[in-house]
C-alpha cells in the first residue's frame, strides 16, 4: 500500500533543513528504503524549500507513521505539520519500484 506524506516546514526552518539535508538525503536513498518518490515543496520562485512530499510503501498507516518519524528532518523538529494519507498510484508508475 502507498501513502502520500505531506510535510510543512516550521516558519524559519531553513537553517534546520540545511543542517540536516545530507542525513535526510541519505535516509531517502538507504538500502531497503520505503520511499518511492520524494521532493521538496518550494516558494513560488523556487528559491527556498518550504516542506516535503513523499510517497512511501508500507503495510499500514502505523508502519508509515513510524517510518516517517525516522526521517532526520522529523527528528530535528523541522516540520510544523505532517499529513500521511493512503494513496493509490494510478498513472506514471515507474517500471522499477
Amino acid at each position: 500500500m502507498h501513502f502520500a506524506v505531506i510535510c510543512t516546514d516550521k516558519p524559519g526552518g531553513m537553517e534546520i533543513r540545511l543542517a540536516n539535508r545530507p542525513a535526510h538525503l541519505e535516509w531517502l536513498k538507504a538500502p531497503g528504503s520505503r520511499i518511492r518518490i520524494a521532493g521538496p515543496f518550494t516558494t513560488d520562485d523556487g528559491a527556498a524549500m518550504t516542506g516535503s512530499m513523499l510517497v512511501i510503501e508500507a503495510e499500514d498507516a502505523a508502519t508509515a507513521e513510524a517510518y516517517c518519524a525516522e526521517d532526520p528532518y522529523a527528528r530535528a523538529g523541522l516540520f510544523a505539520k505532517v499529513e500521511i494519507k493512503p494513496w493509490k498510484w494510478v498513472i506514471g508508475q515507474p517500471a522499477e519500484v
